[in-house]
């Protein structure tokens, strides 16, 4: 009990510090850290942008996906090219985290800095890292800090996000998911060994060599401890940050109660709140790095001091005096403050007395389709699956095709039937008859679960499921009004694969209805040459770059993570769809809303059409309210 009071006390011990170095220079902090953000998104962003873009304009790209991005990084120009992007990019985000520890620095000598002055010592800093010795450093700050995501590394680099289809993949897979944990362990291990070693690099001048096998000696047996102290720290940041924000939209519900009458008193109090709640969030937002900074900071102070070692600072002669620049700033915000509070006050009164409204009805024309069927209740690819799909309210479904060993067509997604079946076979192996008597629903986690008869929608419980045929589904779908989106997934083994398929479309009047898809675009060529008539998507897991000129696409299917608002332009200024998939969670469903892409994909129909139905009709508070549950 007196242990586990002592660590709490030291845990204290430690917060408290970290929030008196940040107190010391925290105009100086905020000052640099709101103008390095904003140069970022303005100017270097771009230019890395714009450089990366001439890499593959030299190499002769004009748009990249999985189909020869292998083939563009294997160019030597643009290995070249790319060395060049990555050193530039190191050296822009190490200025960031040389800027603040030097700051900081002089906080824990209890010194005021200017931001010029810790400019001018940042970039003597980071001069050294163009020494060969130390350019492990890169991967140290563009690999392992933005994909441990604990908020130390600048805006270029702290967001990695993996698609969704490659996380699914791993957790469905035994094998990948320990090799994923694993290398995440070993990541989080050789972060924590070298977590000082860049306060060795910038405040000592060691080279990037001996200041990790110096933090590798500091915080030797104290990696876990370490690793705790410093996620309580950002965790009570958080955790105070929502409780602040919760009270403010609680704060703002009581006073529309309680000034129910008095328009103009609620109306400054709202706004006052708002503008805090705004001006908190971009406090947070600036001060990621600092934070952990400091954090880490102070956890190099006391071991140096456990360890008896001399701690290094930097020595300045300057008079320990309030920069006139900074009561500049500080006057420039409490004016843009007051501004703030008296415009957003006037805006809220509007809103109040009905003179403007924040519930706009919006018309959005963005279908959903249901990945592989209503894949979360049923078997994936099944008739049940379909079914559940058509119930839950889907427009489209998406299936995929295969070819059998006597040409059937039927709807299974894997070249082999081990995963789904439990049958270790290829799809080219087997006829159809053989193919009939497997078990669709064997993978299926619910043994037990409802099969909806597909003529008379009559519900039973059943364990089995089998492989329909295209035919089949087609069927279903006309009678029921709902469209396909029919991929064909190519093994090697087909014949007349493309040809089987449109015939069967045609024959059954169906052409109207479907779209043919494939991740292979000389699939969609062949598609085109058989029958131009008939509307083909591109599925593609990278896009990048001009793609809407692929003329044997009419459209495009893209995985959620590289969509963004310049490609969606592009490809509707074209004339064409943009599908994003596969879109399971709220905050990408949300997303893909708002970049205006026309078709989701999703394995949660009932998610993805309450969100969209939502979007309809939007207001402030709620948005509020949706903003403190995506932290939770």
């Amino acid at each position: 009990m007196l242990k586990e009071k002592l660590k709490k006390e030291e845990q204290f011990k430690k917060t408290k510090k970290v929030v008196e170095i940040l107190k010391c220079n925290i105009w100086t902090l905020l000052g640099f850290e709101f103008l390095f953000k904003i140069i970022s998104v303005l100017i270097f962003k771009p230019i890395f942008g714009d450089i990366f873009n001439i890499t593959m304009k030299i190499t002769g790209y004009s748009y990249l996906t999985k189909e020869n991005v292998i083939e563009f990084l294997l160019n030597p120009l643009t290995i070249l090219l790319l060395l060049v992007l990555i050193m530039a990019m190191t050296v822009y985000n190490m200025f960031d985290i040389t800027t603040v520890i030097v700051i900081l620095d002089q906080s824990y000598q209890e010194k005021k800095i200017k931001i010029v002055t810790a400019i001018k010592i940042s970039l003597k800093k980071c001069a050294k890292m163009i020494k060969l010795g130390n350019l492990p450093l890169a991967f140290f700050i563009l690999f392992l800090i933005p994909f441990l995501k604990i908020g130390v590394a600048s805006s270029f680099v702290h967001d990695i996000n993996i698609p969704e289809f490659i996380l699914k993949t791993i957790e469905e897979n035994n094998v990948l998911s320990m090799i994923f944990y694993i290398v995440m362990a070993l990541l989080t291990a050789i972060f924590m060994r070298w977590i000082y070693s860049i306060h060795y690099f910038v405040l000592e001048d060691l080279s990037f060599k001996e200041a990790r096998r110096k933090s590798g000696m500091l915080g030797k047996n104290k990696h876990l401890t370490d690793l705790f102290a410093l996620v309580s720290i950002q965790f009570l940041i958080a955790i105070g940050y929502i409780i602040f924000v919760a009270i403010g939209i609680f704060a703002i519900l009581e006073i529309n109660k309680v000034f129910a009458n008095i328009v103009i008193v609620k109306s400054i109090i709202t706004t006052i709140i708002g503008v805090l709640m705004a001006l908190s969030f971009i406090a947070l937002e600036v001060l990621s790095t600092p934070i952990s900074y400091a954090c880490i900071g102070v956890l190099f102070y006391i071991h140096k001091r456990e360890k008896h070692e001399i701690v290094h600072t930097i020595s300045l002669e300057q008079k320990n005096e309030k920069s006139g620049k900074i009561e500049i700033l500080k006057t420039y915000l409490v004016t843009t403050i007051i501004i703030a509070i008296a415009l957003g006050s006037v805006f809220t009164y509007g809103i109040y007395k009905g003179r403007y409204k924040l519930n706009i009805e919006t018309k959005r024309n963005l279908e959903v389709t249901a990945h592989r069927g209503a894949s979360i209740d049923y078997p994936e690819n099944t008739m049940s699956a379909f079914i559940g799909a058509k119930n839950l309210g889907a427009d489209w479904i998406e299936l995929d095709i295969q070819q059998t060993k006597d040409e059937k067509l039927i709807v299974f997604h894997d070249k082999n039937f081990k995963r789904v079946t439990g049958v270790n076979a290829n799809t080219w192996e087997l006829t159809y008859e053989e193919i009939s008597k497997l078990n669709a629903a064997n993978y299926f986690e619910e043994r037990n679960f409802i099969v909806l008869d597909s003529t008379t929608l009559e519900p039973t419980l059943s364990d089995t499921e089998r492989i329909p045929l295209l035919e089949e589904v087609i069927i279903f779908a006309k009678e029921n009004n709902i469209k396909l989106n029919i991929e064909l997934k190519p093994t090697g083994h087909e014949r007349n694969f493309e040809k089987s398929v449109i015939d069967i479309i045609n024959k059954l009047d169906f052409k109207d209805e479907c779209v043919i898809t494939s991740q292979v675009y000389e699939v969609l060529e062949r598609v085109k040459e058989y029958d131009k008539n008939i509307e083909t998507v591109y599925v593609m897991s990278l896009a990048y770059g001009d793609i809407a000129p692929l003329e044997a696409a009419d459209n495009f299917s893209i995985e959620a993570t590289s969509v963004t608002k310049k490609l969606v332009k592009r490809i509707h200024k074209k004339g064409k769809k943009l599908y994003a998939w596969t879109v399971n969670t709220e905050d990408n469903i949300r997303k893909m809303i708002e970049l205006n892409v026309d078709n989701i994909i999703t394995d949660d129909v009932t998610l993805s059409k309450q969100i969209i139905e939502e979007s309809k009709s939007t207001n402030l508070i709620d948005k509020y309210i949706r903003f403190i549950e995506s932290i939770f």
